[in-house]
């Protein structure tokens, strides 16, 4: 089922991603709206799992726990689309590559239906029923334990498919990013899949917006210094400000960031 939202609910949800925690009379003072309209949208947000209720306003769903696939595939949807169209276009037509998990690559995976010789190796289902559309792209799933809520295989078997293989390009999602340890997940298994992923390819690119600074993902994947690219929406100011960015800024990753239609893509080294 298609989730359709409100551009308030988007707002909602994209600066609930940016708080800790929102409170009803915040947000209704920030849309000059009443509380009880406000809490129309919350209720209709917190039943299909995207926000939870806490005492006079909501936060996001527990990070111990990964948001349901439904929610993540809507957040930062339009960002997630630019991000997937600036990463394809660093991918060369004849290469092989691995497509990881989550729903940013599941974007990415629309981006890339404009190539047209491809090898594609992946765990992502969604991944899989998109690459249907365009038979030349040659497309390999693995196989593994599915993974009903997230539209993924993973395992023994998940694993030993990327090592049979060596590709080109690896490009992953995240759970979450942490400043001082890189890229993080919420599931020792789904961090084990990428790590296989990242170890079997050549250059290793991460697809993340913004709000991925703010999930406290607990699980350990990479560090930055084990990418070559990042493509986002943009740094948080916060954290550009911050001394915590050292681990980031002095690894040798390359930030790739999206502009407006008006404005180039930003690199930072």
């Amino acid at each position: 089922m298609t989730l359709r939202l409100s551009e308030r609910q988007y707002q909602i949800l994209e600066w609930t991603g940016r708080e800790d925690a929102l409170s009803i009379d915040d947000l209704a003072q920030h849309f000059q709206l009443s509380t009880q309209t406000i809490r129309k949208d919350i209720n209709a947000l917190c039943e299909i799992g995207m926000l939870r209720r806490v005492h006079g306003g909501v936060c996001l769903p527990s990070a111990i726990e990964n948001l349901s696939f439904s929610t993540r595939q809507v957040m930062n949807a339009r960002n997630k689309e630019g991000i997937a169209a600036l990463a394809a276009r660093q991918i060369p037509e004849g290469s092989t590559i691995f497509l990881g998990i989550g729903t940013s690559v599941g974007y990415v995976a629309k981006a890339l239906l404009k190539h047209n010789d491809l090898r594609v190796l992946t765990n992502n289902l969604q991944v899989a029923a998109i690459l249907c559309k365009k038979p030349k792209i040659d497309t390999h799933v693995s196989g593994g334990k599915l993974r009903h809520s997230d539209h993924d295989l993973v395992g023994v078997e998940t694993i030993r498919f990327f090592d049979a293989f060596k590709a080109d390009f690896a490009i992953v999602g995240t759970g979450g990013l942490d400043p001082a340890f890189g890229m993080m997940d919420f599931k020792p298994d789904e961090a084990h899949v990428t790590q296989a992923i990242l170890e079997n390819s050549r250059r290793k690119f991460l697809v993340a917006d913004h709000s991925k600074w703010n999930r406290a993902a607990n699980v350990k994947v990479t560090p930055f210094q084990n990418l070559d690219l990042m493509v986002t929406d943009y740094l948080p100011e916060t954290l550009c400000s911050s001394s915590e960015t050292n681990q980031l800024f002095a690894s040798k990753l390359k930030v790739l960031e999206c502009r407006s239609d008006e404005q180039p893509p930003s690199f930072r080294l």
